[in-house]
């Protein structure tokens, strides 16, 4: 194959019991769905691989190219760990009804259940109607017992923080943090590659079958961070073109970049991909001797052998900027990427 360049994907479409159509709206077709409640813009889940939709690598899946080109795409360190595997998932979400009050395990208890890695995730609020709500955390500490006794007794929604963001809001969701999205609300999210939830409360609500669905309440006793949250959004001021930390974790670094003019970022100096994901508006992303348009929705992956990268926008854009800073990281480190070779293995 030749060389990289910078990569757009063709969205994957998921219709859910509480998907709306806002999607619609900004340009996407994902007929013949009644609704797309979840758009997955990049992945490598298995069964759920993003396609390559620009250049000369187009109808190319993601998994395949790294498997290709290896550091050159993802970053010698991030390759090294995590090998074909790609560790980011990014979705856009629309909830036109609520959705469960859920929870993801860690890495650590989803190794120990036989999964690869758990869950951290975070949200960027695109669209928020009026009086819209979200879940995060507790609102006060909670003992493991008191939560029980609540989900025995119907009355768990009395334990719940719940907060009404406005668009630009940041939540970050670290793995056992319990949390739902409410109707009117429309976000970016950022997540690890898993597809592991624990349900645990679904306001009795029924599937097309009529019947209840399923919860998944003692699996979740051991993930749920039990300490109360006073206040779950993440504050930041945006500078205009200059990229703000909003979120900065082992499993991903998330920036703002609210874009007025062309501005140019040196990337020499980092050791891995970086995802420019377009939030709102249009953008353009200039790397490698190529142009990649996209809008509000979309998002550019930048291989990680470019040294430089450009950015435009048509009037105003909003983008997040996102990577994993693996500078504490060790080349020798492979525990993650040996655990999924023996879970492939042993599921073969």
């Amino acid at each position: 194959m030749g060389s990289l360049y910078p990569l757009k994907f063709l969205p994957l479409y998921k219709d859910v019991i509480w998907g709306g159509n806002r999607l619609r709206n900004m340009g996407f077709d994902y007929a013949p769905l009644p609704n797309c409640g979840e758009m997955w813009v990049l992945s490598s889940v298995e069964g759920k691989e993003s396609v390559v939709a620009n250049g000369f690598l187009a109808e190319n899946t993601l998994n395949e190219l790294i498997e290709v080109y290896m550091g050159d795409l993802v970053g010698e360190k991030v390759y090294n760990r995590f090998g074909n595997d790609f560790p980011l998932l990014f979705k856009v979400i629309d909830a036109a009804q609520d959705l469960s009050v859920q929870v993801h395990p860690n890495d650590e208890l989803a190794q120990r259940r036989g999964m690869p890695r758990g869950k951290t995730e975070m949200w960027y609020v695109m669209a928020a109607d009026k009086g819209a709500r979200l879940i995060s955390g507790f609102d006060h500490d909670t003992s493991r017992a008191d939560y029980v006794d609540a989900v025995e007794h119907g009355q768990i929604e009395q334990l719940l923080h719940a907060e009404e963001p406005s668009v630009g809001d940041v939540y970050f969701i670290p793995a056992g943090r319990v949390h739902a999205l409410g109707r009117g609300l429309m976000v970016a999210e950022i997540q690890q590659t898993s597809d592991c939830t624990y349900r645990i409360y679904d306001y009795n609500r029924v599937d097309k079958d009529g019947n209840l669905r399923e919860l998944h309440t003692q699996q979740a006793l051991d993930a749920i961070d039990f300490g109360g949250v006073a206040r779950a959004n993440v504050r930041y001021e945006a500078q205009p073109n200059r990229s703000t930390t909003v979120v900065a974790c082992d499993q991903f670094l998330t920036k703002v970049l609210h874009l007025t003019q062309p501005i140019k970022k040196n990337l020499e100096q980092v050791d891995c991909f970086v995802v420019y994901f377009c939030v709102d508006g249009m953008a353009a992303v200039k790397a490698m001797n190529e142009v990649v348009p996209m809008r509000k929705g979309e998002c550019v992956l930048v291989p990680a052998v470019a040294d430089e990268v450009e950015l435009h926008c048509d009037g105003e854009a909003r983008l997040l900027e996102v990577t994993i800073d693996t500078t504490d990281w060790h080349d020798a480190d492979n525990a993650d990427r040996d655990w999924i070779a023996q879970f492939v293995g042993s599921n073969q």
